[in-house]
């Protein structure tokens, strides 16, 4: 629908006729235990600048019962298709909106969840990108910014959050009333409201005079999980390194953090109070890996209260400077922020930023970091590895090239400058020009401006001494891929080498050179008539943002020792080498096993062991020859059973090792061991059986026929949580009966029943890799059944169906020929063309690996 689907010229226009002022927001959540809809009534103030021209607000609501433009009724009946016209504009205007909306069960607009631990209701909203208009009607984009006053009334007992602190709520009897204090001027998608029964803990980040009220929330059936002064703890250290690089305080009265139900996100900077998926608060034991990413997310959304809420883009084409800047602002903050728990935060970088940000660089969607975004569904599904990651390697790069003391002046001055307003490009890029003295309209252009990813390689010659005689970095544009915009180019980096020997049996860094590279071919004189080491790296540090090759000689000693290297970063850059090889077809995928059998049992950082596990099992299931797959997944069930039971007891290795093998388990003994560590009659010494670990090995189990019905009742029994019965779901969904796929398949696309995380379990438990052949009719039935997914439900709910459902597994010639012809039949809209270009991406890719795989058993 037009209405709902805003353009860029729609916003243009609007933005040029207004200035919003102030919304005053009234919100009757009284009977939200009954869910249905809750009456909003909206008064805002904005004036124009052509009096007597026309425009429109946007409102997403089954009905609207009142509307009132300066005094004067409109006909309720002219709201239609999301939005409502105002016509003949006053100078100044007031306009009055009484509206029943719904709430959701989609993590969209106004959540409702009911806790089945205590039935107790929990509402919180999400509205990034237009999702306000489903809970109050107003201007739906980020440069008509305003103060908002929020007044809720909510049943007596209730806690009620919002962006600004408090207050104490009045009234009588079954329900009170929260007032709120006006917020300073901000964009509507990062208002909030959380209202519920929710628990608190309290506590404040104190620096000289200045004292920020610090809250942590979350449902009372998580309350013993909630570590609260970890998270604390990481929340005090990103407010003095952000306070510093900024040179700006913290532009909010207070800082609640609210970890709530069926969250769509990892997290969202709603201003002053940020939401968080509650699996943050763990229930069970999990690796320092997840600790790590969960004080990321939450660096992450601190800084976006400046990144975003203090200075916003005026368009979604520079969402980069929201996301981008967050990214890289974590994982510097986690690095260089005194008494930082984890410093080698640039090695999860590495592996797991880059690698995503590399992958979707590689899709035929990939676009310039600052992307073209036409209209709202644009944005919706530009949430990407482009956006987030590969924009924040941009600034590493940047970072590299112009000096960190440069780039956070030059971060200051935009701050000071454009505080509580909108910018584009230009505002941030003007500023770092003058604080570094550099000019970076090329480096914009080569950088942000384009599609694509580079790969450096060593050239290097020896002469008969065994010297190098030459030695160059050879810089390629791989082609773009086939409907990708623009063309490829070559840029320029910034990049160290390292130059790395094996000592003892350690692989140790002897010298590192920064240079510039620039062109097809750059010169390295400064390594002629040295000896050569037994490792070259290029870039090291992971400076740069480009996929890297080891020569010939390097590989070899990396294939023997690459759990040899001192240090985590180089470790960490070589398997994302490899794998990156793999997915491209350089290295056979049965190739990457075996350099993951040699070298995963000496990884130390247990985020790139996890990350090895995970890209193994999906280099077994995508990129093997089919007729060779069997055996390469004994191969690894056999060495994760081994590297179990030789783990140490307790430790995140051995917890590690536990889940990857209950994601490939397959003979008799070993899912003997599943059942017996599930039921008792087993024990791994250390291990601990925990709920989520259960419900882990149980899924194991449900997928290879080894649990039944009975099995999945009597767990949800031991845990009848929301967590348990999102499990119990994809379970349920992944047993290996036609019965079961046609349950799941009529849940999921026949139904919109299903809350956001149920359907999201059943899709993850339905797609099961051993069951290719079970699975092989949904394919037609995805194609008939896509188009009317998207046109019928929210953006969130249709993206689940549309990627998760993908006939993914189905890795033939006639996979990409039914979607070829989905496609020139369908005539879907650009978003959801997007998604389903993207899936068949990864079809197509998985047919060459396999292809390159066979070719080396056949050698």
């Amino acid at each position: 629908m037009p209405g709902t689907n805003l353009t860029r010229e729609e916003a243009r226009i609007r933005a040029e006729l207004l200035r919003v002022d102030a919304y005053d927001i009234e919100l009757d959540l009284s009977a939200a235990r009954e869910g249905g809809t809750f009456r909003s009534t909206t008064v805002v103030r904005f004036s124009a600048t052509t009096p007597g021209a026309d425009s429109f607000i946007d409102l997403v609501a089954p009905s609207v019962e009142e509307i009132t433009l300066n005094g004067a009724p409109l006909d309720p009946a002219s709201f239609d298709d999301s939005r409502i016209p105002l016509p003949n504009l006053a100078a100044e205007n007031e306009l009055r909106v009484v509206a029943d909306c719904a709430y959701t069960n989609t993590g969209e607009g106004l959540h409702r969840f009911v806790d089945p631990v205590d039935g107790e209701t929990y509402l919180y909203t999400q509205f990034e990108v237009p999702d306000a208009r489903r809970v109050f009607a107003n201007f739906e984009q980020p440069d008509l910014k305003a103060s908002f006053t929020f007044t809720v009334t909510a049943p007596s007992g209730w806690v009620v959050v919002s962006n600004s602190p408090t207050p104490e709520p009045v009234g009588e009897g079954d329900t009170r009333v929260w007032k709120f204090e006006p917020t300073g001027r901000i964009s509507s998608y990062i208002t909030a409201l959380i209202a519920g029964p929710y628990v608190g803990v309290f506590d404040a980040y104190e620096n000289g005079g200045q004292r920020v009220p610090l809250g942590v929330y979350c449902r009372p059936s998580l309350r013993e999980f909630l570590d609260a002064e970890a998270i604390f703890a990481v929340t005090k250290q990103g407010f003095d390194y952000f306070q510093e690089k900024f040179d700006f305080p913290y532009p909010f009265a207070k800082y609640d953090q609210l970890f709530v139900p069926e969250f769509n996100a990892g997290a969202m900077e709603n201003a002053g109070a940020v939401t968080f998926r509650d699996q943050y608060v763990f229930r069970s034991k999990v690796t320092d890996a997840a600790y790590e990413a969960r004080a990321a997310t939450i660096l992450h959304e601190l800084a976006h209260m400046w990144f975003g809420n203090l200075v916003t883009m005026e368009w979604w084409n520079d969402l980069w400077l929201n996301e981008s800047f967050a990214t890289f602002a974590e994982a510097v903050c986690q690095a260089e922020a005194p008494g930082s728990r984890w410093p080698h935060s640039w090695t999860t970088f590495a592996n797991q930023m880059k690698t995503w940000a590399y992958r979707q660089d590689q899709l035929p969607s990939t676009h310039p970091i600052m992307a073209e975004i036409n209209d709202l569904e644009d944005v919706q599904v530009n949430f990407d590895g482009i956006t987030y990651a590969k924009g924040a390697s941009v600034l590493k790069q940047l970072v590299a090239y112009v000096g960190q003391d440069a780039f956070f002046q030059g971060v200051q001055a935009y701050f000071k400058r454009h505080a509580w307003g909108n910018t584009r490009l230009g505002d941030l890029l003007g500023a770092l020009e003058e604080a570094s003295g550099r000019d970076l309209k090329a480096w914009s252009k080569a950088w942000l401006e384009t599609a694509g990813i580079n790969v450096l390689r060593p050239s290097i010659t020896l002469n008969t001494d065994g010297e190098i005689e030459s030695f160059a970095v050879l810089q390629e544009a791989p082609a773009l891929p086939a409907g990708a915009k623009g063309e490829a180019v070559l840029r320029p980096h910034r990049i160290a080498i390292g130059l790395y020997e094996l000592v003892d049996g350690s692989l140790v860094r002897t010298e590192r050179i920064e240079l510039d590279v620039d062109g097809p071919r750059t010169e390295v004189p400064q390594l002629v008539g040295r000896h050569r080491p037994a490792v070259v790296l290029l870039n090291d540090d992971d400076l740069s943002y480009a996929k890297i090759r080891l020569d010939e000689d390097s590989m070899a000693v990396v294939t023997e020792n690459l759990g040899g290297f001192t240090e985590s970063l180089p470790r960490a850059l070589c398997w994302a080498s490899a794998w990156d090889m793999t997915r491209d077809g350089e290295l056979a995928a049965r190739d990457y096993l075996s350099l993951a059998l040699s070298g995963v049992g000496r990884e130390t950082d247990i985020g790139v062991v996890q990350s090895v596990q995970r890209q193994v099992k999906l280099a077994l299931d995508a990129y093997t020859d089919p007729d060779w797959r069997e055996q390469g997944l004994a191969r690894w069930a056999a060495a994760a059973e081994e590297h179990l039971r030789a783990a140490e007891p307790g430790s995140d290795h051995q917890l590690a090792w536990a889940r990857a093998l209950a994601a490939v388990a397959r003979t008799d003994g070993q899912l003997g061991l599943l059942a017996g560590l599930l039921d008792g009659s087993v024990e791994v010494k250390g291990l601990a059986v925990d709920t989520e670990l259960r419900w882990t090995l149980l899924a194991r189990l449900a997928a290879t026929g080894r649990a039944d019905e009975a099995e999945i009742a009597a767990e949800l029994e031991r845990d009848n949580t929301a967590a348990g019965q999102e499990h119990a779901a994809s379970c349920r969904a992944a047993r290996p009966t036609a019965e079961a796929k046609a349950e799941s398949w009529a849940a999921v696309v026949e139904s919109d029943k299903l809350t956001n995380y149920v359907q999201e379990a059943v899709i993850a438990g339905f797609q099961q890799s051993d069951q290719r052949e079970l699975l092989a009719p949904y394919a037609e039935k995805y194609f008939a059944a896509v188009k009317g997914i998207w046109e019928t439900r929210s953006h969130e709910i249709s993206q689940q169906i549309i990627v998760g459902l993908y006939p993914a597994l189905q890795v033939t010639e006639a996979t990409l020929e039914a979607t070829d012809a989905w496609l020139a039949s369908a005539d879907p809209a650009p978003a959801l063309r997007r998604q389903v270009v993207e899936a068949r991406a990864g079809v197509e890719r998985a047919l060459k690996a396999q292809a390159v795989d066979r070719a080396a058993g056949a050698r």
